[in-house]
């Protein structure tokens, strides 16, 4: 059988796969320059791969293909892409099973770079937003990293699994699981603040606001220096001076270990906790320390410069603007949310971000468009939601709640109709 994604390769119909890239990419009416520019690659290297004189034989660039092309990776693998099931995903008992087991069940040993693998494997399934997927595979990874040796990897697990039933519903049996990452961490620095990420998402989805932020600022103070009476600069400032600056005593994108604060993937996770946080104190109607954390975590990521997400963050200006947008629209200042959200949706960075993050910003920003009552901001976000992340509106308990609010409009607005039966609600 000839290779899938090589050069000369097939997919089940027999179609190579660079004859896939040109004919998506003549639909979306690109030429061979536009789509080398929107890769940041040559035209000499897209014209040898829809020759099928270059190999796609790497799934990460697939993937930047078909973002770009705004298809399902499968598509291009010639297979049929995966339909995310419509309404609450069966398996949640199974994933609930598995974390009331205390002992070590009786599953294959696994090697540590074999539980890794597992492992990086079901991240990138939850950022690609196939949740029907990684229910199923959840049960039988949390037994393997029951028996393993590698703290990294039960904290690793225990966030995928806390996040997935966060998004599902299941608050209270996310924040179980974010606990036992914080067990498994131990007196790993690195590891517990990584964890307290998925306990201040897991708080504040339950509602308990005030623990979240408590959690989390304490969480960040462990791993970054203690503001300063100056503020950070905002996003888009190049260079950071005064006070901040000073703390600083290197680079957090040099990627070495040892000495200073941290390396850059560790400041990522402390800027993240800081928009927990910030997130938490809107919640709790604090606003101003709110928009004070915002900053905070913006004067971090402003020091950020392509740094490795091994913690699978997402950190960077980018998501402190998302954030700005929530955080603006909690305390009512619809105009100032709707301009951040209008200017953040068009950056480069935006597009980068995984799906799933894209996805449940815009059900976050679906839900601040009903607050201030725009009915149609929040169906735009809705259906742009769906066209991201199919799974983050047709999965989560959320979506089906902001989409029935919608749809009680007469007349419902553009696209709400279709998601309303999409999802099994009735009007």
């Amino acid at each position: 059988m000839r290779s899938r994604t090589g050069g000369g390769g097939v997919t089940n119909d027999d179609l190579p796969i660079g004859r896939r890239v040109a004919r998506w990419r003549v639909r979306r009416s690109m030429t061979q320059q536009q789509l080398a520019d929107r890769l940041r690659r040559s035209k000499s290297w897209v014209d040898k791969v829809e020759r099928g004189v270059r190999a796609l034989d790497r799934y990460p660039v697939i993937q930047e293909l078909a973002d770009v092309l705004r298809i399902d990776p499968e598509v291009l693998l010639g297979q049929q892409p995966q339909r995310p099931p419509v309404g609450a995903l069966e398996g949640v008992d199974d994933i609930r099973a598995a974390l009331a087991r205390y002992d070590t069940p009786d599953a294959a040993p696994q090697t540590t770079e074999e539980a890794r693998r597992q492992v990086g494997y079901a991240w990138l399934t939850y950022q690609h937003a196939h949740y029907a997927q990684l229910v199923r595979v959840l049960p039988s990874l949390l037994d393997v990293v029951q028996g393993a040796r590698s703290p990294e990897v039960r904290v690793q697990t225990y966030r995928i699994t806390s996040a997935l039933l966060v998004k599902l519903g299941e608050s209270d049996l996310g924040w179980l699981a974010a606990d036992r990452a914080m067990t498994a961490a131990k007196d790993d620095r690195t590891l517990a603040v990584t964890a307290t990420i998925s306990v201040g998402q897991a708080l504040r989805a339950s509602g308990r606001d005030r623990l979240a932020l408590t959690a989390t600022l304490t969480a960040a103070n462990r791993i970054l220096p203690s503001p300063t009476a100056a503020s950070p600069p905002r996003p888009g400032d190049h260079e950071v001076d005064g006070p901040w600056r000073d703390q600083i005593p290197r680079q957090p994108h040099d990627h070495r270990s040892g000495g200073g604060i941290g390396s850059a993937g560790e400041w990522a996770v402390g800027g993240t906790l800081l928009l927990q946080a910030a997130l938490a104190a809107a919640g709790c109607g604090e606003h101003l320390r709110a928009d004070e954390l915002a900053d905070r975590a913006a004067g971090v990521a402003a020091h950020l410069r392509g740094y490795d997400d091994q913690h699978r963050t997402s950190f960077g200006p980018v998501a402190v603007e998302l954030a700005r947008v929530l955080v603006a629209a909690q305390r009512g200042d619809a105009d100032e949310a709707v301009q951040r959200h209008v200017s953040v949706v068009r950056r480069e960075g935006w597009r980068r971000l995984p799906a799933e993050y894209r996805g449940a910003y815009l059900l976050d920003a679906a839900r601040a468009h009903l607050q201030v009552g725009d009915l149609r901001g929040a169906a735009r976000a809705l259906v742009d939601a769906d066209s991201v992340a199919p799974a983050e509106v047709r999965c989560r308990p959320l979506a089906r709640t902001l989409i029935a609010d919608v749809a009680r409009a007469q007349p419902a607005p553009a696209g709400v109709a279709r998601l309303a039966t999409l999802v099994g609600l009735t009007r």
